[in-house]
């Protein structure tokens, strides 16, 4: 397995190297540049503006500005932010901390309320219980998680008064943890309700399938407890499916911060990507889209290794593997 990680790894060297060329050509062909908040300012003169370009290297041709960019990044240095002029690194690891505890939080939630419904969904089939959470399920799936999160904040913000509205604590108040978890409450249940919608019903699919396999009913023939069998017999092999969606769900939830986060006034990453994107400043960019192109790749990768563990027919030790 180890051999295989690393080989997947190397090939997804040129994957990554595709991203970030393309994301850096359709940036640099957007409309406007860092320097437009200039132009409108009658004391920069035209010799002030030549020399911030050539002090931001956007003077050069845009082959060179990557390959300054890439050979930078390669060593650990995303450059600096046009903007507030400090290291692009020192920039996200600041707001890392936020988006990583509203993302974990959220993948944590969506798998503890998508499997057990769904095994739950799968054993009472076609029940009043399964009607209304597939119902429910359908909706999840339809709604966009920027619209459902204004709904929460209308509903218990606005109108009932139960949640704060935004932010992740209370200002100019000592921490606390009630008060954590109670700014978390709305921002997670927004990021984390497509996601659960979606594995529940691959969940319930996969758990129904193996159910009524032969080595399930020759089980429950044998005399084990019907608990003991789901656990033991048909959960493992359901979760098989669900192991692809949990590795490409990484990706998933670090773009769907960019919205919540938004919506939710967090100072995390996602936030950092909008403002940055505002602004038009490049190298922030850069940097936040990189990050999300690893978590890409790494989510394949950790997607085919669950593979390995929760079904031991699978080897990677195949030529051409």
């Amino acid at each position: 397995m180890g051999n295989y990680a690393l080989r997947r790894i190397l090939n997804a060297v040129p994957i990554l190297l595709g991203i970030t060329m393309i994301s850096f050509l359709i940036i640099h062909m957007a409309p406007g540049s860092p320097l437009s908040h200039l132009l409108d300012d009658p004391s920069i003169t035209a010799a002030d503006r030549e020399n911030m370009m050539q002090a931001y290297g956007l003077d050069q041709p845009l082959y060179i500005q990557y390959w300054q960019w890439l050979s930078g990044m390669v060593r650990g240095d995303f450059g600096t932010s046009f903007i507030k002029h400090e290291p692009v690194i020192e920039i996200i690891l600041s707001r890392l901390p936020y988006t990583l505890l509203l993302t974990l939080s959220a993948f944590l939630v969506a798998i503890v309320i998508a499997v057990p419904l769904g095994v739950l969904c799968a054993v009472k089939a076609h029940s009043r219980l399964d009607q209304i959470v597939s119902a429910i399920t359908f909706v999840g799936t339809s709604t966009p998680v920027f619209w459902f999160g204004l709904l929460l904040i209308m509903f218990f913000s606005v109108k009932l008064g139960w949640l704060p509205s935004g932010g992740l604590m209370t200002i100019n108040a000592p921490f606390s943890l009630s008060d954590r978890i109670l700014h978390l409450i709305m921002p997670v249940c927004a990021l984390a309700s497509h996601e659960i919608a979606y594995w529940l019903r691959y969940v319930r699919s996969s758990m129904l399938e193996v159910i009524n396999q032969d080595y399930v009913r020759t089980a429950r023939a044998k005399g084990l407890l019907n608990g003991r069998v789901l656990m033991l017999h048909g959960l493992r092999n359901a979760l098989i499916p669900l192991a692809t969606l949990l590795g490409l769900s990484l990706p998933t939830f670090f773009a769907g911060a960019l919205i919540t986060e938004s919506i939710f006034s967090i100072p995390g990453m996602g936030r950092l990507f909008i403002e940055a994107a505002f602004q038009r400043d490049y190298p922030v960019i850069f940097g936040i889209t990189t990050i999300g192109a690893f978590l890409h790749v790494f989510g394949n990768l950790l997607a085919d290794l669950l593979y390995a563990v929760l079904d031991p027919r699978v080897s990677f030790s195949q030529k051409g593997v």
